[in-house]
Formats: C-alpha cells, sequence, structure tokens
C-alpha cells in the first residue's frame, strides 16, 4: 500500500504540543503561515525543546523580532513578468507554486506564503514565453514553493514545454520533498518516468536540487528517494542554509555534507541565512560561521569539501573566501552587474554581521583601501 502524508495547516492539530503552546503561537501562525506533515513531525524529538527538526517547521515567538525584510534579496527587482526573474543571463527562475511540503520557519520567500495565500500551481505561460524569447537562457531553475507539491500531470506540461525550446539545456527544480515526504517520489512511479523521459528523450538534462538542513533528514525512505531519482539519470545535489540552533556546528555539517556526499549527492552551496522578516533567530554571525565551515571542510574528502560558502545577495552571489586577524575576503560567485564578475573584495573585519551589507553599509570605517594597507 502507498504511504500517505497527512498534511496540517492548524497548530492545534499537532498534538505533542501542549495546549498552551499553541495558544502562546497562534500569534506568530496568524503572521507567518504554519504547514507540517505527520511524515516530518516523526523525526522530532518532542521531549527535546532544542530538537533542530521542531526548530526547523514548529513556530517560535521570536519570529515577531522587528529584523529584515520580507524581500531581503530584492527578488521583485528582478521579476521580469508574473512569475519569473532573470538575474543572471543564462539563468532564469520559473516560480511554478506557491506551496511547498513544509513551510520552514527560515524561508525568505515567506511573503508568498501570507495574506491566507493558497494557490498550489500557477499560470507561467507568460515565464514560459519571455523564455522562448531569450535565446541567452539555457538553464531554467523550477522553483516557488516546491515544484514537486504538483501534481505529476502539471509539472509534466512544464517539463515538456521547457524541453521543446531549443536554448534551454538544463532544467532543475529545487525542492524539499525527498526529506519532508519522499513518499512523493518512491511511490510514483509515473513522476519517476517523467524524469527519466526528460533525460533520455529530449536531449537535455534534468537536475534536482535538494534541501537538506540537517543530518536527521537522511531517513532511510529519503535515501530510497534519492536512490530511485538517480536511477532516472537525474543529477543530484543539496543546498542548504546555516541555521543557529540547527546545524550552526562544524560535526553537524561535517555529518551532513560528508553522509550526502557517500549518497551521490554533492553539496552545492552553503547559504548564509538571508535576513528576511522573522529570520533573526536562525541568523548566524558571518565570521563565525566561516570557521564553522571551515572546520567541516577540513574533515571531509575533496568530493564534500567542494561546497561553497556563499550569501544569495541582491547583487549577486557573493562568496565567503576566508579571513584573517583583521580582514575579511569576498568575492562575487554570480554578478549581477558584469562589471562584478569575478570581483574580489576586501573589507576590515566586523565580528557582528550577518549580511554582507553590514560591510558596505559601514565603507568608510570597513573597506580596506589601499595595497598598502592590505601588506
Amino acid at each position: 500500500m502507498k504511504r500517505r502524508v497527512k498534511y496540517i495547516i492548524d497548530l492545534k492539530f499537532v498534538d505533542q504540543l501542549p495546549k498552551q503552546e499553541r495558544e502562546e503561537l497562534k500569534e506568530v501562525t496568524e503572521k507567518f503561515a504554519f504547514r507540517t506533515n505527520d511524515y516530518y513531525n516523526s523525526l522530532i524529538n518532542w521531549d527535546d525543546p532544542d530538537d533542530p527538526i521542531r526548530k526547523i517547521v514548529i513556530p517560535t515567538r521570536e519570529e515577531l523580532e522587528v529584523w529584515g525584510k520580507l524581500d531581503a534579496s530584492n527578488e521583485s527587482k528582478y521579476t521580469k513578468v508574473h512569475g519569473l526573474e532573470h538575474k543572471y543571463p543564462d539563468t532564469a527562475l520559473l516560480l511554478v507554486t506557491d506551496v511547498c511540503g513544509i513551510y520552514c520557519r527560515f524561508c525568505f520567500r515567506k511573503r508568498l506564503f501570507m495574506n491566507d495565500n493558497d494557490e498550489v500551481a500557477r499560470d507561467v505561460s507568460e515565464g514560459l514565453e519571455y523564455i522562448r524569447n531569450h535565446r541567452e537562457i539555457n538553464n531554467v531553475l523550477l522553483t516557488g514553493g516546491d515544484p514537486l507539491i504538483l501534481a505529476t500531470n502539471k509539472l509534466e506540461k512544464i517539463l515538456t514545454a521547457l524541453a521543446e525550446i531549443p536554448h534551454v539545456r538544463i532544467v532543475r527544480i529545487g525542492s524539499k520533498m525527498t526529506a519532508v515526504n519522499p513518499f512523493r517520489i518512491s511511490e510514483d512511479k509515473a513522476l519517476l518516468d517523467l524524469f527519466e523521459w526528460f533525460n533520455t528523450k529530449t536531449g537535455k538534462r534534468l537536475y534536482l536540487m535538494n534541501h537538506f538542513n540537517h543530518p536527521r533528514e537522511l531517513t532511510k525512505e529519503a535515501k530510497e528517494a534519492v536512490e530511485l531519482v538517480h536511477g532516472t539519470g537525474t543529477v543530484q545535489t543539496n543546498q542548504t542554509p546555516i541555521l543557529k540552533g540547527i546545524n550552526d556546528d562544524a560535526e553537524v555539517i561535517k555529518e551532513l555534507i560528508e553522509e550526502l556526499s557517500f549518497m551521490g549527492v554533492p553539496p552545492y552551496y552553503l547559504f548564509q541565512c538571508r535576513p528576511t522578516a522573522g529570520n533573526k533567530a536562525y541568523s548566524t554571525k558571518i565570521e563565525e560561521t566561516i570557521d564553522i565551515v571551515e572546520r567541516a571542510r577540513a574533515r571531509v574528502s575533496g568530493l564534500a569539501a567542494r561546497v561553497r560558502y556563499v550569501m544569495s545577495h541582491e547583487t549577486g552571489k557573493i562568496e565567503v573566501l576566508g579571513k584573517t586577524e583583521n580582514l575579511i575576503f569576498f568575492r562575487y560567485h554570480r554578478a549581477a552587474d558584469p562589471e562584478n564578475c569575478g570581483k574580489f573584495m576586501v573589507f576590515r573585519r566586523n565580528p557582528e554581521a550577518h549580511w554582507f551589507d553590514d560591510y558596505t553599509d559601514l565603507v568608510e570605517e570597513y573597506r580596506v583601501e589601499t595595497e598598502e594597507e592590505f601588506v
């Protein structure tokens, strides 16, 4: 029999939480939407208030602290038509849904899940037409929301349309479904057949960008789903933000990226948690986080250690390269402005920095101005 996962969108149905706590969190869920499921809840040790899986999905009152912006990376700046972002010349983001398997409390697109929004499938016709008309786009990322929350026949229509665009060579699906509902993959042969068709019949390549945040998510069921996706010829990677109280520990990151490499899912990015409204409780300090990342990378093979520590900033993906006693070093891994491509940046250290702007907003104090000062 197929495993049916039960979705939960109201805290009153999370029986593991005391009634008083559920009442206290109502104000949070009225502002930032809540969604989980019984499979993911089963991964939580409910006797531990600091359980990392609990922190990923169960609200806290700390989310009400005023901090950050709803669109911290100013994605609206790069929105060209409804549901499509075009920031880098060769890559387009197509937002295909406004729903996820769960709502991570640290989500940087939580604005999509507010105001009682329950739209599952978006109309992507404008986005597809934009891609057809921009031949420089060879790489399309399906995102949202989580594309794998869509019914397979709806996802098939999108993939078929993209397969028919000659200049599109790669389609990426950004999804946390392997972590939060692996049965969505393992129990749907039509989905696996769709993946295999795309990889073997279209002359193009499908990538699944997984979103495992913590080693505890790498369950037997999750590993089975990953293996089935491998069997379709789909290339898989993983990306996760570094999250305070969840994975901001060198041993945890080491275990996560190492186990993923054993699973054939090489880690791709470790993100600095974006300064999105409600996210202060999850944000780490950059100059402490780089130590965590480097200690973890030093203890794994090159396959796992190739993961990059980056920020998805309004101006591009900025890689955090390293630091000395007084200085910190960044480089544009990808830049929206061609003049910034590969740009190397040096600042005086700011131990309280959570985001790139915490250096640039104090440019007179923190920028290294001369070569002599750098030496």
